[in-house]
Protein backbone atom coordinates (compact mmCIF):
# COMPACT_ATOMS: atom_id res chain seq x y z
CA UNK A 1 0.00 0.00 0.00
CA UNK A 2 1.94 3.30 -0.70
CA UNK A 3 1.28 6.95 0.21
CA UNK A 4 -1.59 8.21 -0.96
CA UNK A 5 -2.68 11.23 -2.21
CA UNK A 6 24.11 10.28 -16.35
CA UNK A 7 25.49 9.83 -12.94
CA UNK A 8 28.40 11.53 -10.99
CA UNK A 9 30.55 9.25 -8.85
CA UNK A 10 32.20 10.30 -5.42
CA UNK A 11 35.69 9.96 -4.18
CA UNK A 12 38.98 10.49 -4.46
CA UNK A 13 40.01 11.97 -8.28
CA UNK A 14 35.96 12.00 -9.00
CA UNK A 15 34.12 15.46 -9.28
CA UNK A 16 31.25 16.38 -7.04
CA UNK A 17 28.40 18.59 -8.23
CA UNK A 18 29.11 21.63 -6.51
CA UNK A 19 27.01 22.67 -3.24
CA UNK A 20 24.52 24.94 -3.17
CA UNK A 21 21.03 25.67 -1.81
CA UNK A 22 19.37 22.67 -3.35
CA UNK A 23 21.97 19.61 -1.31
CA UNK A 24 20.20 18.04 1.78
CA UNK A 25 23.58 16.70 2.95
CA UNK A 26 27.14 17.73 2.12
CA UNK A 27 30.42 16.36 3.59
CA UNK A 28 33.78 17.80 2.72
CA UNK A 29 37.14 16.18 3.42
CA UNK A 30 34.99 14.41 6.11
CA UNK A 31 37.56 12.13 7.74
CA UNK A 32 36.71 9.27 11.12
CA UNK A 33 39.21 7.55 13.23
CA UNK A 34 38.95 5.55 16.12
CA UNK A 35 41.84 4.73 18.34
CA UNK A 36 45.46 6.38 18.19
CA UNK A 37 48.64 4.65 17.09
CA UNK A 38 49.39 1.65 15.24
CA UNK A 39 45.69 0.24 16.52
CA UNK A 40 44.26 3.56 14.64
CA UNK A 41 40.77 2.45 12.80
CA UNK A 42 40.42 4.66 9.75
CA UNK A 43 36.46 4.57 9.03
CA UNK A 44 36.30 7.02 6.83
CA UNK A 45 38.95 8.55 4.31
CA UNK A 46 38.23 12.47 3.43
CA UNK A 47 34.34 11.67 1.87
CA UNK A 48 33.60 14.52 -0.44
CA UNK A 49 29.93 14.48 -1.50
CA UNK A 50 26.47 16.33 -2.16
CA UNK A 51 23.02 14.87 -1.50
CA UNK A 52 20.58 16.54 -3.45
CA UNK A 53 16.97 17.61 -1.43
CA UNK A 54 14.18 15.67 -2.68
CA UNK A 55 16.38 12.60 -3.49
CA UNK A 56 16.26 8.79 -1.96
CA UNK A 57 20.28 7.66 -1.80
CA UNK A 58 20.84 4.10 -0.88
CA UNK A 59 24.57 3.61 0.72
CA UNK A 60 26.07 -0.09 0.30
CA UNK A 61 29.16 -1.79 0.90
CA UNK A 62 30.80 -4.90 2.16
CA UNK A 63 31.24 -5.40 6.32
CA UNK A 64 33.78 -3.01 7.70
CA UNK A 65 33.37 -0.47 4.74
CA UNK A 66 32.54 2.66 6.83
CA UNK A 67 28.76 2.66 5.68
CA UNK A 68 27.26 3.09 9.23
CA UNK A 69 29.91 5.50 10.39
CA UNK A 70 28.86 7.38 6.88
CA UNK A 71 25.80 7.38 8.34
CA UNK A 72 26.55 8.12 12.06
CA UNK A 73 28.75 11.36 10.69
CA UNK A 74 25.85 12.75 7.94
CA UNK A 75 23.23 12.73 10.70
CA UNK A 76 25.14 14.34 13.35
CA UNK A 77 25.04 11.26 15.62
CA UNK A 78 28.95 10.94 15.60
CA UNK A 79 31.36 13.42 15.34
CA UNK A 80 34.30 13.29 12.13
CA UNK A 81 38.03 13.60 12.83
CA UNK A 82 38.18 15.78 10.02
CA UNK A 83 36.52 17.66 7.61
CA UNK A 84 32.95 19.18 7.48
CA UNK A 85 28.98 18.27 7.60
CA UNK A 86 25.88 20.56 6.43
CA UNK A 87 22.74 19.69 6.90
CA UNK A 88 20.35 21.38 4.96
CA UNK A 89 22.46 24.42 4.75
CA UNK A 90 23.51 24.38 8.41
CA UNK A 91 27.17 23.28 9.10
CA UNK A 92 27.19 20.95 12.28
CA UNK A 93 30.44 20.47 12.62
CA UNK A 94 31.15 22.64 15.38
CA UNK A 95 28.08 22.15 17.23
CA UNK A 96 27.79 21.36 20.93
CA UNK A 97 25.84 18.71 22.05
CA UNK A 98 22.47 20.50 23.17
CA UNK A 99 22.57 22.23 19.38
CA UNK A 100 22.70 19.48 17.96
CA UNK A 101 20.23 17.58 19.70
CA UNK A 102 17.92 20.30 19.35
CA UNK A 103 18.54 19.80 15.29
CA UNK A 104 18.16 16.12 14.99
CA UNK A 105 14.75 16.69 16.88
CA UNK A 106 13.28 19.26 14.26
CA UNK A 107 15.29 18.89 11.12
CA UNK A 108 15.97 15.07 10.84
CA UNK A 109 14.01 11.96 10.65
CA UNK A 110 15.10 8.39 11.63
CA UNK A 111 14.14 4.92 10.23
CA UNK A 112 15.89 2.10 12.45
CA UNK A 113 15.67 -1.69 11.82
CA UNK A 114 14.47 -2.07 15.22
CA UNK A 115 11.97 0.31 14.74
CA UNK A 116 12.88 2.22 18.13
CA UNK A 117 8.90 2.71 18.84
CA UNK A 118 8.28 3.28 22.95
CA UNK A 119 5.61 0.37 23.24
CA UNK A 120 4.50 2.33 26.48
CA UNK A 121 3.09 4.59 24.09
CA UNK A 122 -0.07 4.78 21.86
CA UNK A 123 0.69 4.86 17.77
CA UNK A 124 -0.46 9.04 17.56
CA UNK A 125 2.25 9.87 20.86
CA UNK A 126 4.83 7.87 19.17
CA UNK A 127 4.31 9.66 15.95
CA UNK A 128 4.49 12.81 18.09
CA UNK A 129 6.94 12.16 20.28
CA UNK A 130 9.55 14.15 18.31
CA UNK A 131 7.61 16.95 17.86
CA UNK A 132 6.94 16.79 21.65
CA UNK A 133 11.20 16.16 22.90
CA UNK A 134 11.81 19.70 20.03
CA UNK A 135 9.06 21.68 22.50
CA UNK A 136 6.61 22.88 19.70
CA UNK A 137 3.39 21.67 19.76
CA UNK A 138 2.01 18.55 18.73
CA UNK A 139 -0.16 18.71 16.14
CA UNK A 140 -2.48 15.56 15.89
CA UNK A 141 -4.38 16.01 12.88
CA UNK A 142 -0.20 16.07 10.91
CA UNK A 143 -0.12 12.78 12.58
CA UNK A 144 -3.64 11.58 11.86
CA UNK A 145 -2.60 12.29 7.99
CA UNK A 146 0.32 10.85 8.08
CA UNK A 147 -1.41 7.40 9.53
CA UNK A 148 -3.94 7.50 6.32
CA UNK A 149 -0.77 7.97 3.76
CA UNK A 150 0.96 4.89 5.30
CA UNK A 151 -2.29 3.12 5.14
CA UNK A 152 -2.55 2.73 9.22
CA UNK A 153 -5.63 5.26 9.65
CA UNK A 154 -7.65 4.15 12.73
CA UNK A 155 -5.04 2.82 14.67
CA UNK A 156 -4.28 5.86 16.56
CA UNK A 157 -5.37 4.57 19.94
CA UNK A 158 -3.73 1.53 19.78
CA UNK A 159 -0.32 0.65 21.45
CA UNK A 160 2.78 -0.65 19.62
CA UNK A 161 3.03 -4.12 20.39
CA UNK A 162 -0.67 -4.89 18.70
CA UNK A 163 0.51 -4.00 15.56
CA UNK A 164 3.01 -6.27 13.65
CA UNK A 165 6.62 -5.60 12.16
CA UNK A 166 5.46 -3.78 9.08
CA UNK A 167 2.99 -1.80 11.10
CA UNK A 168 5.42 -0.98 13.21
CA UNK A 169 8.15 0.07 10.52
CA UNK A 170 5.17 2.20 8.85
CA UNK A 171 4.59 3.90 11.97
CA UNK A 172 8.12 4.69 12.53
CA UNK A 173 8.25 5.94 8.89
CA UNK A 174 4.86 8.35 9.81
CA UNK A 175 7.04 9.61 13.19
CA UNK A 176 10.01 9.89 11.00
CA UNK A 177 7.98 12.47 8.61
CA UNK A 178 5.74 14.39 11.06
CA UNK A 179 8.48 17.58 11.34
CA UNK A 180 8.68 17.73 7.81
CA UNK A 181 12.56 17.06 8.02
CA UNK A 182 15.50 18.06 6.11
CA UNK A 183 16.39 14.28 5.51
CA UNK A 184 15.47 10.67 6.58
CA UNK A 185 18.05 8.27 7.41
CA UNK A 186 17.11 5.02 7.43
CA UNK A 187 19.55 2.51 8.89
CA UNK A 188 18.53 -0.99 7.37
CA UNK A 189 14.83 -0.32 7.65
CA UNK A 190 14.25 -3.50 6.20
CA UNK A 191 16.56 -5.76 8.02
CA UNK A 192 13.70 -7.59 10.13
CA UNK A 193 11.13 -8.01 7.66
CA UNK A 194 9.86 -10.59 5.41
CA UNK A 195 10.48 -9.69 1.60
CA UNK A 196 6.94 -8.94 0.95
CA UNK A 197 6.59 -6.31 4.01
CA UNK A 198 9.98 -4.72 3.33
CA UNK A 199 8.76 -4.40 -0.68
CA UNK A 200 5.59 -2.45 0.78
CA UNK A 201 8.41 0.08 3.03
CA UNK A 202 10.24 0.34 0.79
CA UNK A 203 7.48 1.51 -1.83
CA UNK A 204 6.57 4.14 1.31
CA UNK A 205 10.17 5.30 1.60
CA UNK A 206 9.85 6.17 -2.24
CA UNK A 207 6.85 7.79 -2.27
CA UNK A 208 7.60 10.05 0.80
CA UNK A 209 10.39 11.17 -1.91
CA UNK A 210 7.71 11.46 -5.40
CA UNK A 211 4.82 12.82 -3.42
CA UNK A 212 6.28 14.58 -0.48
CA UNK A 213 9.59 15.85 -1.24
CA UNK A 214 11.53 14.34 1.30
CA UNK A 215 15.10 13.10 1.36
CA UNK A 216 16.27 9.82 2.47
CA UNK A 217 19.17 8.65 2.91
CA UNK A 218 19.41 5.13 3.35
CA UNK A 219 21.91 2.24 4.45
CA UNK A 220 21.30 -1.09 3.26
CA UNK A 221 22.55 -4.88 2.14
CA UNK A 222 19.96 -5.37 0.16
CA UNK A 223 20.31 -4.78 -3.99
CA UNK A 224 16.47 -5.15 -4.18
CA UNK A 225 16.09 -2.28 -1.50
CA UNK A 226 19.00 -0.15 -3.31
CA UNK A 227 16.87 -0.65 -6.53
CA UNK A 228 14.43 1.76 -4.97
CA UNK A 229 16.76 4.51 -5.18
CA UNK A 230 17.61 7.42 -7.15
CA UNK A 231 21.53 6.66 -6.83
CA UNK A 232 23.45 3.78 -5.35
CA UNK A 233 26.78 4.83 -3.23
CA UNK A 234 29.43 1.81 -2.88
CA UNK A 235 31.90 2.46 -0.24
CA UNK A 236 34.78 0.26 0.19
CA UNK A 237 37.54 0.51 2.72
CA UNK A 238 36.41 3.70 3.92
CA UNK A 239 35.87 5.76 0.63
CA UNK A 240 33.10 6.26 -2.09
CA UNK A 241 34.79 3.44 -4.50
CA UNK A 242 31.28 3.69 -7.05
CA UNK A 243 28.17 5.04 -7.84
CA UNK A 244 24.52 4.02 -9.68
CA UNK A 245 21.83 5.75 -10.91
CA UNK A 246 18.66 4.36 -10.56
CA UNK A 247 18.55 0.38 -11.65
CA UNK A 248 18.07 -2.85 -11.01
CA UNK A 249 18.45 -5.05 -8.19
CA UNK A 250 20.19 -7.33 -10.00
CA UNK A 251 23.05 -4.99 -11.75
CA UNK A 252 23.19 -3.40 -8.18
CA UNK A 253 24.50 -6.85 -7.35
CA UNK A 254 26.39 -7.76 -10.08
CA UNK A 255 28.75 -4.38 -8.92
CA UNK A 256 28.73 -5.24 -5.07
CA UNK A 257 30.29 -8.39 -6.35
CA UNK A 258 32.90 -6.56 -8.29
CA UNK A 259 33.20 -4.24 -5.56
CA UNK A 260 34.34 -7.12 -3.12
CA UNK A 261 36.41 -9.46 -5.27
CA UNK A 262 40.33 -9.47 -4.20
CA UNK A 263 41.22 -7.66 -8.18
CA UNK A 264 38.57 -5.07 -7.39
CA UNK A 265 40.93 -1.55 -8.32
CA UNK A 266 38.35 1.07 -8.72
CA UNK A 267 35.08 1.85 -10.28
CA UNK A 268 33.53 -1.10 -12.60
CA UNK A 269 32.54 -0.04 -15.84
Amino acid sequence: MGLRRGTQQAGRGIQEPAADGDQAVELRGVRRQYGRGSSAVHALHGIDLCLPRAGFTAVMGPSGSGKSTFLQCAAGLDRPTGGSVRLGGTEITGMSENKLTALRRSRLGFVFQSFNLLPALTVEQNILLPMRLAGVRQDRRRAAELLARVGLDGTAKRRIGELSGGQQQRVAIARALVTRPDVIFADEPTGALDTTTAAEVLSLLREAVDMLGATVVMVTHDPAAAAYADRVLFLADGEIADSLPRTSAERIAARMTALTAPAYAGAVA
